[in-house]
């Protein structure tokens, strides 16, 4: 009888050895939850700019569902885009398209018109 091989749980959209039933890997989440919480840089900052020493097990499942669920509502808006483009392959336009008509990722605006080359003065 033929075996699976490791990655193929993977692919299929299972659990894999490497992330278990999440599909970001929890450990990446987790070092960036701490490197953002110390940010000088104006972010979040806790207890005086010391960063997150401790972060309980929960928190990066919890974040990695919401970055699921916020890639997945991302993908949908910009494959409409794109299919009103009547193309079949998503582009950067089409993820910046998404962007621009959605008032939820208005916070993005900025990061995506740097991207592509644009100034606000330029919009409509």
């Amino acid at each position: 009888m033929r075996q699976a091989r490791p990655y193929s749980a993977m692919f299929a959209g299972g659990v894999s050895a490497r992330t278990g039933p999440h599909a970001l890997p929890l450990a990446r989440i987790k070092k960036i939850m701490k490197r953002s919480a110390g940010d000088s840089s104006g972010s979040v900052i806790v207890d005086g700019g010391g960063g997150a020493r401790m972060i309980s097990g929960e928190a990066p499942v919890v974040f990695s569902k919401a970055c699921e669920l916020f890639i997945a509502e991302l993908t949908r808006r910009a494959w409409a885009a794109t299919l009103d483009g009547k193309r079949r392959t998503m582009h950067k336009e089409d993820v910046a398209a998404a962007v621009q008509n959605t008032d939820l990722f208005d916070f993005l605006v900025d990061v995506v018109m740097a991207d592509l080359g644009h100034d606000d003065d330029h919009m409509d």
